[in-house]
């Protein structure tokens, strides 16, 4: 979530933030599926920070029924299923859509 919301807030501290805010600038297609647990996701900056990035122009692949937040202490069991093909297939129409 700390990357979320240093992305969210324009904060490029790392070389990898960088290039995220970067790319907002210009409306580069960008694709985020985050990992947070439902405590993280119960504080309001982290609703705060989706908003903004969304409004920014980022699809966020983050809503219920989708993608959703795990359980409390229960990222080391979620990592295999982290589902890679859902921002792969997301990023594969964003590319798709801006050759249209």
């Amino acid at each position: 979530m700390n990357s979320v919301n240093k992305w969210a807030a324009g904060i490029a501290d790392t070389y990898a933030l960088g290039l995220l805010t970067e790319a907002v600038g210009p409306g580069l297609p960008v694709v985020a599926l985050p990992f947070w647990s439902t405590a993280l996701d119960a504080h309001p900056a982290t609703r705060r920070s989706v908003r903004v990035l969304r409004d920014l122009g980022v699809r966020v692949l983050y809503r219920p029924g989708a993608w959703e937040p795990h359980a409390p202490g229960t990222g080391g069991e979620q990592v295999d299923g982290y589902p890679w093909g859902l921002a792969l297939r997301a990023v594969g129409e964003v590319v798709k859509g801006r050759r249209s």
